[in-house]
């Protein structure tokens, strides 16, 4: 399956087999795809590279998700980027969290995969 537009998606996360993962997954429906093993990282690919999509773990070295999230939330580019949370925290006050930090989606890991690019296309139309 591929998307009718080429999605730029970075994926953040400090576990290479999680990424591994993604990238095969998200690979397979055309997404144009950059990774980052933690928060700083991941902020400055943002940065230089405007992605459509961010999906973020929130427990990451350096800077965790959700202070990659306010940032890119304050940058203010426009159109902004569809910014999912795909984490092992489960708790209400953690997801609440999440979308206080400006997070479209909150994702518990082990996240149907499916599910996400589900969220992915509803919001990009893809």
């Amino acid at each position: 399956m591929s998307t009718a537009k080429a999605v730029r998606l970075l994926i953040a996360d400090d576990d290479p087999d999680l990424v591994d993962a993604y990238v095969l997954f998200f690979a397979t429906y055309g997404y144009i795809i950059q990774t980052a093993v933690d928060g700083v990282s991941a902020f400055a690919a943002y940065y230089a590279w405007c992605p459509d999509v961010v999906m973020l773990d929130i427990q990451m070295p350096r800077m965790d998700g959700h202070a990659v999230a306010r940032e890119i939330r304050r940058t203010g580019v426009i159109p902004s980027p569809l910014l999912l949370a795909v984490t092992g925290l489960r708790a209400r006050s953690e997801r609440a969290e999440s979308f206080k930090a400006g997070f479209d989606h909150h994702f518990v890991k082990p996240a149907q995969l499916s599910v996400i690019a589900a969220a992915i296309a509803s919001r990009r139309g893809i």
